[in-house]
């Protein structure tokens, strides 16, 4: 399964932005997706994840201000990140994955918090 990221972008403190991730193919609705972030020298961290009957966890420093959500297709699984209120230590690349047995990492879209 390959997974293309996209979205990412440039925004202010408080600003807005919402992450695609699209799967190459269809796979089954019953595994769990997720968002990490990665920081320049840190390991990803996932802040979201997302299971296929709708169940959402949050990392403690995005709850209440992101949000995860799934499109489960036939040929293919899209999951969103609608980010609000966002803060410069939002700032990272974004990853999408299998949360439980990663598949090969996309390349992630970038998302900076800056004034």
């Amino acid at each position: 399964v390959q997974l293309v990221e996209s979205g990412g972008g440039l925004a202010q403190p408080g600003g807005s932005l919402r992450l695609s991730c699209t799967t190459s193919r269809g796979v089954a609705s019953a595994i769990v997706m997720g968002w990490c972030r990665q920081r320049p020298g840190k390991q990803c961290e996932f802040i979201a994840t997302i299971s296929g009957s709708g169940e959402t966890e949050y990392a403690d420093s995005v709850k209440g201000r992101f949000a995860i959500s799934r499109d489960n297709g036939v040929n293919s699984v899209t999951v969103y990140l609608q980010m609000d209120n966002l803060r410069p230590e939002d700032t990272a690349r974004y990853f999408c994955n299998n949360r439980f047995r990663a598949w090969s990492w996309g390349r992630g879209t970038q998302v900076t918090v800056s004034s």
